[in-house]
């Protein structure tokens, strides 16, 4: 298991991305995963998360974007030249947003399918024990079609089959994303359990701050394609703004309700002033 800390798994220097040659998203964009941590990716919807996932894991030509500025670094090495399948099978695997499992192969077949990612590294598993120990659910529907798994059950076969790759980073996209309550409960806490007794670097992108507040060591805060905050999670937690625009904890008085909710007329002046960008 790799010590926590030290130099970055991934490392990004003020990328661009530009979709379809025109859209700029991405505006010089910097951010860094300490090896073995949990590094949790927040902003609303367009902030431009997902594009970021997107650009490490090279996906974003399927999709006509590109990285036109700037550098990215997955454990030292400068992966602008490399296709999406090597750098998974080096180590890096993106657990897309919406699931994306094969919903007409089987729990166990889709498992299989993910062992591709082990080619030329070693040998692939034949029992899944490690995936069942974490998602019981899943040794138990093992033989069924996944299309008919539950929305939970579903995400957690998506990070199984990320396990089985063993990456030494794990893109995590909107785990939360149509789950209830309770089921992001359970599948956050088994995301904190296979980075605590493995090591995996995490990069977790989230609308949901206070779950993944509850798993990250540090955060970034993204509006319209820039970082504007960034640092451990429990300075983060002291910072006004943050609690109040994104953990929705506002203090009582002088421009909120008496139950502490603050005004629309608050929100748009909030937008309008972005304290943190000074």
């Amino acid at each position: 298991m790799p010590e926590p800390g030290g130099d970055p798994v991934l490392d990004v220097q003020n990328i661009e991305v530009i979709y379809n040659k025109v859209v700029q998203v991405l505006r010089g964009l910097s951010l860094s995963v300490p090896r073995g941590q949990v590094v949790a990716l927040l902003g609303s919807n367009g902030a431009g998360k997902s594009t970021t996932l997107k650009a490490v894991s090279r996906l974003l030509e399927i999709e006509d974007g590109e990285v036109t500025g700037g550098a990215i670094r997955f454990d030292g090495a400068d992966i602008a030249r490399l296709r999406p399948h090597e750098l998974v099978r080096g180590g890096l695997y993106h657990v897309m947003e919406g699931r994306r499992i094969f919903e007409d192969l089987t729990v166990q077949e889709n498992l299989i399918a993910a062992t591709y990612a082990l080619a030329g590294r070693r040998s692939a598993p034949r029992d899944f024990d490690l995936v069942y120990e974490y998602f019981p659910r899943l040794h138990e529907r093992r033989t069924g079609l996944a299309g008919y798994l539950s929305g939970g059950e579903q995400q957690m076969l998506a990070i199984g089959r990320a396990l089985v790759a063993e990456p030494r980073l794990m893109l995590l996209d909107e785990p939360s994303l149509g789950l209830s309550p309770v089921m992001v409960e359970e599948i956050f806490g088994i995301i904190g359990r296979i980075n605590r007794e493995r090591g995996t670097s995490m990069l977790l992108v989230e609308q949901n701050a206070a779950v993944a507040f509850a798993v990250a060591d540090r955060a970034y805060i993204m509006e319209t394609g820039k970082i504007v905050a960034n640092g451990p999670v429990e300075v983060l937690m002291r910072d006004q703004d943050v609690r109040e625009f994104y953990l929705g904890l506002a203090h009582s008085g002088s421009g909120s309700h008496g139950d502490g909710r603050r005004s629309f007329r608050d929100v748009k002046h909030y937008k309008r002033r972005k304290r943190w960008l000074s």
